[in-house]
């Protein structure tokens, strides 16, 4: 049980990665306990485990971490929107006349004995400190489309923070009562030890007196071996099931903590709606659908943004310096430019051909990925719902069961005072009386674990 349970989580988990954009990546930053220490060593009820869980458990916090990088990113899209401005010096040395008799204009320095020099100059240097500043005008919208596809990536990783949100609830849930069924097995196992070692003592005693066969007394051996080992595996699978809790927790297995024994009083899991309402509720809540969705609209973006480097781009520019043989600044050789150009590229060597190419392949990549992804909600809602239905059925058996295996017990139990069945008989009805018991206590824990499935399935925990 456990190990589905598991299963199930990560494959609700992987395709939440699939869809989280690759290219951003986190920051290092200090890790802190979001939750503090004192209250690890503690016992936790369902709900307390769930709290706990969405506080400290990793992938929830890897998400948010997600949301902060999308954020960041539409920042850095945000920016093309902005004037860019660069601090620059430059020097040069040079006896190139061309060079030198630029130097000389620049610096202002320009007389009649630079043309009578102009071929010959000699050496001379030029310190250029500047202020550039640059707008762009128009690049084909792709600044807009870029800015779109950003925004649209934090609600993405909102989404995403949302799915695992809803994941991660149903799978505490899930283990929770996986481990308090694991109990009530443990229990029974306990109880049919102690009641068949019991019995064979009485029995070897009986044997000895010649009141009892010797085939008796085997028969109660095996029945207890196969007790101690069923008393084994539930024990194992006791602490299989609070490893498991403690990851969905996320505290390490060498923490210490205890899982609460539920209310008396359990919930009573059933079916809300019908297959086609709990169907549409799920397309309509589930984050996976709207992550989707989302993803195809940043496919086409990203389309449109690649479309518009076949328009021209403007950009507006003014840098503010000066230029003479000395560093230093002076007001009366300061020179400004200013002005607009425009650039079109007429061949790229066929990149921006390509890259609209691949663009439109992931567009519609991504629409495939949302069709796969309400076919695979619409398969999950279906099984979910059949599993809830099949647990509810098998808890209305067990019900009727237990009194069943009261009244075979009550029976054997007279007859086995009028000494007309075994030992072994009789130890049969009780185990079997206490096992109808325990499968009832059983069966309602699955039953909630199914109605807590079918919650994730239409997105209850969004």
């Amino acid at each position: 049980m456990l190990k589905t349970i598991k299963n199930k989580l990560a494959l609700t988990l992987l395709p939440i990665l699939m869809l989280s954009n690759g290219s951003a990546v986190a920051e290092q930053a200090p890790q802190k306990s979001a939750i503090p220490e004192k209250s690890i060593n503690q016992s936790f009820t369902l709900d307390q485990a769930i709290d706990y869980a969405l506080s400290n458990n990793p992938d929830l916090q890897i998400a948010s971490e997600r949301i902060s990088q999308a954020e960041a990113q539409l920042g850095v899209a945000l920016s093309a929107f902005y004037p860019q401005v660069t601090a620059k010096v430059g020097y040069d040395h040079s006896n190139n006349p061309a060079q030198v008799f630029s130097m000389i204009v620049s610096q202002r320095d320009f007389n009649s004995n630079s043309i009578n020099n102009i071929n010959t100059p000699g050496y001379r240097q030029n310190f250029r400190p500047e202020i550039i500043g640059k707008l762009s005008l128009f690049r084909g919208g792709q600044d807009y489309q870029n800015s779109k596809a950003a925004e649209l990536g934090i609600d993405a990783a909102e989404f995403e923070r949302s799915t695992v949100r809803n994941a991660l609830i149903e799978a505490v849930t899930a283990s929770y009562y996986a481990y308090l069924a694991a109990q009530e097995a443990q229990k029974v196992a306990q109880d049919s030890i102690a009641a068949i070692t019991s019995e064979l003592k009485q029995s070897k005693l009986r044997y000895e007196s010649g009141t009892v066969l010797k085939s008796d007394v085997l028969s109660l051996e095996v029945k207890l071996a196969e007790a101690q080992e069923a008393e084994i595996r539930a024990a194992n699978g006791i602490e299989l099931a609070k490893t498991g809790i403690a990851t969905l927790l996320g505290l390490s297995t060498d923490h210490a903590f205890t899982v609460a024994s539920a209310s008396s009083e359990l919930p009573e899991p059933k079916m809300t709606a019908s297959f086609n309402n709990l169907l549409e509720l799920a397309m309509t809540q589930r984050p996976e659908v709207k992550a989707a969705a989302t993803q195809v609209e940043i496919a086409q973006a990203k389309l449109k943004s690649e479309q518009g480097a076949y328009l021209p781009k403007a950009d507006a520019y003014v840098s503010y310096g000066q230029n003479s043989q000395s560093p230093g600044f002076s007001s009366s050789k300061d020179n400004v430019t200013a002005g607009v150009s425009v650039e079109m590229d007429l061949f790229s060597g066929l990149e921006t051909k390509n890259r609209v190419s691949a663009a439109e392949r992931k567009a519609a990549e991504a629409r495939e990925t949302e069709r796969k992804t309400k076919l695979a909600i619409e398969q999950e809602v279906k099984v979910a719902s059949l599993k809830l239905e099949e647990a509810l059925a098998r808890m209305r058996v067990t019900e009727a069961s237990v009194a069943a295996a009261d009244e075979a017990l009550r029976l054997v139990n007279e007859q086995r005072r009028a000494e007309t069945v075994t030992v072994t008989r009789y130890i049969e009805a009780e185990v079997a009386r206490n096992k109808a018991h325990s499968n009832t206590i059983a069966a309602h824990y699955d039953a909630l674990s199914a109605e807590a499935a079918l919650k994730k399935a239409v997105g209850d925990w969004k």
